[in-house]
């Protein structure tokens, strides 16, 4: 961590510092899922109050292609911070064998306004977003799992194993679905090959129905619309991570699985973002009050978590700026 001169060195106007530039390679030889699960954990509840994040700016470059702004800032002395995420998305990348989504985050000095650091956005994102799920899971699986099932293979599921790994070190098995699956298959073989991860087992396969009857733990991050989590299929006791979707159309699960579960949220946008619940709220398969809680809720402990080992829970996350500005914290404050 930056050491107390250092930083107030930098928060000097009469002193002041070139921002520096935080690569992904850096970002990954620094930051680890189990150091930014404990961060969140601590961090959540005292400043997330303190955080404003407006709502999202969305502007259409040239259709299909869009720009977006994500601001946020804090009031408290502890986080002295503006963050700004910014996002371009061109979905014709594809056709040219190029990523369709890169980011930037910059930091600025909420004491004096100067530009602190610029990182890649894009790997920012990913670790925060899987460090929430696997907070969520390391308060609402049950203590004995063995067994996570990780439905999707993209960049985003590889730090979800790994935090879902840190967040509960009982998991000894994974097993991966996509439907593409090669794309499993060589993820459970460069997780197998790479990294530090004695004792468990990677596989793949391609029964989903199967696999989902195995799972204590079930994560999902794809862009499904047709939901691909039957509630019925879920083990007893299972906990459901659902992570993809982030509009209407889009559905990971079926309404048994909301109905049978006891529904978290990491905030309030999940009730009107998420496909899952949306629909769920309009189709009456339960109301906005029978959301059980949300993540800050669950570190207080102002809200029960798991009852017993037979509850099924399932944990909606959207994402928000408060976990961009702590994620971001965490980095610059390490350099």
């Amino acid at each position: 961590m930056a050491s107390t001169s250092n930083f107030t060195k930098n928060q000097n106007p009469n002193n002041p510092k070139s921002p520096i530039f935080i690569s992904a390679d850096s970002l990954h030889s620094i930051l680890s899922h189990s150091s930014l699960i404990q961060h969140f954990h601590s961090s959540l509840p005292k400043l997330s109050p303190t955080i404003q994040t407006p709502i999202r700016q969305n502007y259409a470059v040239s259709p299909p292609s869009s720009l977006l702004l994500m601001p946020s800032w804090s009031s408290s002395p502890s986080l002295p911070y503006i963050g700004v995420k910014l996002v371009t998305s061109f979905p014709q990348n594809s056709s040219v064998n190029l990523p369709g989504i890169h980011a930037s985050y910059v930091l600025f000095s909420s004491t004096n306004g100067q530009t602190l650091a610029s990182m890649d956005g894009t790997v920012l994102t990913l670790y925060r977003t899987a460090c929430v799920s696997g907070l969520a899971s390391k308060i609402l699986a049950r203590n004995d799992s063995k067994v996570l099932v990780m439905i999707g293979a993209g960049n985003l599921a590889t730090h979800l194993i790994k935090a879902h790994l840190a967040a509960r070190p009982s998991l000894k098995r994974v097993i991966i679905w996509n439907r593409t699956m090669k794309k499993a298959s060589d993820l459970a073989e460069h997780l197998s090959k790479h990294g530090d991860h004695n004792g468990v087992c990677f596989e793949s396969n391609e029964n989903l129905e199967e696999i989902l009857q195995l799972g204590d733990i079930v994560s999902c991050a794809t862009n499904s619309e047709v939901p691909l989590v039957r509630g019925g299929r879920l083990k007893v006791g299972a906990h459901l991570d659902l992570v993809g979707s982030y509009k209407h159309t889009m559905r990971e699960c079926d309404d048994e699985a909301v109905k049978r579960g006891r529904v978290f949220v990491d905030n309030e946008a999940a009730l009107v973002e998420a496909g899952e619940l949306v629909g769920a709220f309009e189709r009456g398969v339960i109301k906005e009050e029978d959301i059980a809680g949300n993540l800050v809720e669950l570190i207080e402990g102002k809200k029960m978590g798991r009852r017993d080992d037979d509850e099924v829970t399932v944990f909606k996350s959207v994402g928000s700026g408060v976990v961009d500005l702590l994620a971001a914290q965490l980095m610059y404050e390490a350099m």
